[in-house]
């Protein structure tokens, strides 16, 4: 008995436009899991009222950058990994040095740079000394003999008379502080892994047709 096997043009021809399918089905597919998951993380940030700041540090990106393949990829990730990662976690923040957390009150106002304002920082703009307040029950104080201004800030008394002045409690001091996990990343991410056989069926069909 004799075989013979030809491969005749058009199988060929129909092979490579299915491979050619096929690179377009996934990387169309890893490209709408990439954007998929970013948009439900940025959602999760912006309704744990995290801002829409923090929001837009997720990022994504499909590989290749250019041009289609099998293998593409999709990579999201946070340009604040720091932050979004410890509201995912809800880690136990300790302070550096062993001592106290410092927290500012309302009465402290914010830093040169919008955030968090430190102990350090607040005596050098505001020109006050900050005194110690030991308390047995609740966070231990640092408090300052000052003024509160129209925004309930504390600042310089000018007052010869002491009119006005007040004893402000400026940062709570406490040990650690137990940071409430407000995301839960994996969760958007397991629902966009789960869904990207289904897209790449979706989109070789579509390619095909």
């Amino acid at each position: 008995m004799k075989l013979k096997l030809d491969i005749a043009p058009d199988l060929v021809a129909a092979m490579a436009a299915e491979v050619k399918a096929g690179e377009k089905a996934v990387t169309a597919a890893m490209r709408e899991a990439g954007t998929g998951l970013k948009t439900a993380w940025r959602g999760q940030i912006t309704g744990a009222g995290l801002g829409r700041r923090l929001a837009n540090s997720i990022r994504s990106q499909t590989y290749p950058k250019a041009g289609e393949s099998l293998n593409a990829a999709a990579l999201v990730w946070s340009k604040a990994p720091v932050i979004v990662g410890a509201h995912d976690t809800g880690p136990l923040i300790r302070s550096r040095d062993g001592f106290w957390l410092a927290i500012p009150t309302p009465a402290a106002g914010r830093g040169l740079r919008g955030g968090r304002i430190t102990p350090g920082e607040w005596e050098r703009r505001r020109g006050l000394r900050l005194r110690f307040v030991y308390r047995r029950t609740g966070p231990s104080l640092l408090v300052a003999e000052g003024r509160l201004n129209t925004k309930g800030q504390a600042v310089v008394s000018r007052s010869k008379t002491g009119r006005g002045k007040v004893t402000a409690p400026i940062f709570l001091l406490v040990p650690q502080v137990k940071l409430p996990k407000r995301l839960d990343l994996a969760r958007d991410a397991e629902r966009a892994h789960d869904a990207v056989p289904g897209l790449i069926v979706a989109n070789w069909v579509e390619a095909k047709l």
